[in-house]
This record gives structure tokens, sequence and C-alpha cells, in this order.
């Protein structure tokens, strides 16, 4: 799922392309700079082959990767299994344009339900999910084994429906304002 529309960020337009091995060793600088215990390349690229089942992509800023968002396909269900900004770029919607289209390539998938995890002290990303109508369900105790910090489980149920149609088309005209 291409972006329909670039915004600009600090003078570079910004796209959202498919995540490709190339891009790795910038995903992982950014992966290394927001998370104690980063993913690795073996788990990124275990996660890319699985095609069928996955969907990865990136944030650029002209050639320089900002940004990341993957998302993994059961049945009916997607599961925002990761999404990261490079501090740099923090306030800027970067994070915004990716959760727009993880949203986008779910319903392109089939999906009817978004799902993810969140950090309970991580109030910024929780207002990004619930500005796309995630709600909490519950808390995973324990969750984050490197902080033992728990995960607040966020679902955003029957986004193929019109209204969520709405409430994402009215994110991305916000996005273009």
């Amino acid at each position: 799922m291409r972006s329909a529309h670039k915004r600009r960020v600090l003078g570079q337009e910004v796209e959202i392309v498919p995540m490709r091995r190339r891009h790795l060793r910038s995903v992982l600088r950014i992966e290394a700079k927001v998370y104690p215990l980063p993913w690795t390349v073996g788990l990124f690229m275990s996660e890319l082959s699985q095609r069928d089942s996955r969907a990865y992509y990136v944030a650029k800023a002209g050639s320089v990767v900002i940004g990341y968002a993957g998302i993994m396909l059961v049945e009916q269900d997607a599961h925002v299994t990761t999404i990261a900004v490079d501090p740099g770029f923090h306030r800027r919607y970067v994070g915004t344009r990716l959760l727009l289209n993880a949203a986008k390539a779910a319903l392109a998938s089939g999906a009817r339900h978004l799902t993810l995890e969140v950090r309970v002290t991580n109030y910024g990303a929780q207002a990004l999910y619930r500005r796309f109508g995630f709600q909490p369900v519950g808390i995973r105790r324990n969750y984050y084994a490197e902080t033992g910090e728990d995960a607040l489980v966020m679902w955003a149920r029957d986004i193929d429906t019109e209204e969520y149609g709405r409430r994402l088309a009215q994110i991305e005209a916000n996005l273009g304002a």
C-alpha cells in the first residue's frame, strides 16, 4: 500500500513504501534508539519472508528511513507487530502516517479488526491509537521482559465499516492540512 500523498518533514517529502532488506540497516538503527531490547536482523528477515501473513513498511524522508511499521494478519484480525519513528522525527505525524498505511493495508487484506500492545506508560502512543479507534481491553502483565513493564492491549473493531472509513478519511485529511 503506497501512500496516497506525501508530506514534507524537515524540508523533505515523506513517503511510505514497502520494507525491503535494503532498509534493514536503517530500521535496526531506529530500533536500537527506541527499544531497550531491539529486534534482530534475523527477526526482521523472518517477518519479511512471511509475505502471506505479514506486511511491513518504512517511512522515508528523501532517501532516509525515519520510521517503520508492520502488521501480522490472522484470519480477520490484523495485529500491529511494530511501529517506531526515529526520535529526531517525533511529533511530525510520521507515526500517524505509518498507522494510517497499516490500517489501509489491513483492510486491503480483508481484516475486520486491528489490535496491538503498548506500554502502559506510553501515553503519547496510546493517544495516537485512540485517534484510530483503538480501545483498551486488557493488560498483559510483565509483557516487556526487558523492563517487566505491563502492556495495554488495545483493539479497533469493525474497521471494515463506513464509519471507520470516515475516521480514516478524516485522519488523512488532517495530515494534508
